[in-house]
């Protein structure tokens, strides 16, 4: 399925006092990528896509990481993001985070598409059919 791949560079901001990445910032990386992994797909930035398709949001319900190798201060990353299962209202999302040739971080996340209800609430809603289509396209 669709995917998006970037190169960061490991800023001293994103690290201890030991210059190894804080863990939490990863979670960062992997948000910042399913943004960007919407804008490449639908050629639009991700309040654009809301707008467009009527969504309140795509909150994250569940997330995970191993942590394999460490990233340090200077390190250019690469992070690969890729739609890995569609469902009704929720998608699954996959990060691979390289240092060079080695695999660092692999995380996953759950989202869910929503819309707000008469009563101005986020709910489950149904993937629109355009988000479905770019996200199915092999690359």
């Amino acid at each position: 399925m669709f995917s998006h791949k970037r190169r960061v560079q490991i800023e001293w901001g994103h690290c201890d006092p030991a210059g190894i990445v804080f863990n939490p910032r990863f979670f960062e990386y992997f948000d910042w990528n399913t943004a960007l992994l919407f804008e490449k797909a639908l050629g639009m930035p991700k309040p654009d896509v809301l707008q467009t398709f009527g969504g309140a949001g795509i909150p994250l319900v569940d997330t995970r990481a191993k942590f394999l190798a460490p990233c340090r201060y200077g390190d250019v990353v690469e992070i690969t993001t890729a739609i890995k299962k569609l469902g009704r209202s929720s998608f699954e999302v996959s990060h691979r985070l390289h240092v060079g040739d080695t695999l660092a971080v692999e995380g996953e996340e759950v989202r869910v598409w929503t819309a707000r209800d008469a009563e101005g609430r986020m709910r489950p809603a149904p993937l629109p059919d355009a988000i479905v289509a770019a996200f199915s396209k092999e690359q």
